[in-house]
């Protein structure tokens, strides 16, 4: 007589290798794995797409970054951080700029070089300086001063200046 032990076939090689020996703790293992995976890419880790050229050659235009959310939680965020700024015109539409000023500096532009506090900026991943030129600007207690590497590009047609910090949404990671 055939028992329910003789009678169940051995899992064929290919059943082990997408399903294991235990389908249940497989099921169990992509249900955690879905769960950490969107609670990850939905609080900490959030894609950003570069749009435009003022990030060049740093950040190449149309390619996908990962802002860390988590990344000043505990220290505020410090001079050459890349980060993404979000737009008061809604909550997915993110600015990727160079933290060069922090709160309470000066900073201006002369001949192209960023000027903080009347000293010139040391910034060796600016690779295009053009010819800007900008008055002294105050940075309040509660912003920090951004703009893009690419310095080429005219100052009316680049995104720069004072950003308040409750915009800075995080780190950029890579």
């Amino acid at each position: 007589m055939e028992t329910n032990a003789d009678a169940a076939q051995p899992p064929t090689l290919l059943q082990r290798v997408l399903i294991g020996r235990n389908p249940k703790r497989t099921l169990l293992r992509i249900v955690v794995l879905v769960v950490v995976s969107f609670v990850v890419f939905t609080y900490v880790l959030q894609p950003i797409r570069v749009e435009g050229g003022s990030m060049l050659p740093t950040y190449k235009d149309h390619g996908v970054n990962f802002v860390n959310r988590l990344a000043y939680l505990f220290h505020e965020p410090r001079r050459g951080d890349v980060v993404a700024i979000r737009l008061l015109a809604g909550e997915h539409v993110m600015y990727m700029k160079r933290i060069i000023g922090l709160p309470g500096e000066t900073v201006t532009f002369h001949h192209g070089r960023a000027y903080i506090n009347g000293s010139p900026l040391d910034e060796p991943y600016v690779k295009f300086r053009g010819d800007w030129e900008h008055e002294p600007e105050q940075v309040g207690p509660d912003e920090y001063y951004v703009v893009g590497d690419n310095r080429d590009m005219p100052w009316d047609d680049h995104y720069k200046g004072r950003s308040p910090r409750e915009l800075i949404v995080g780190k950029i990671l890579l």
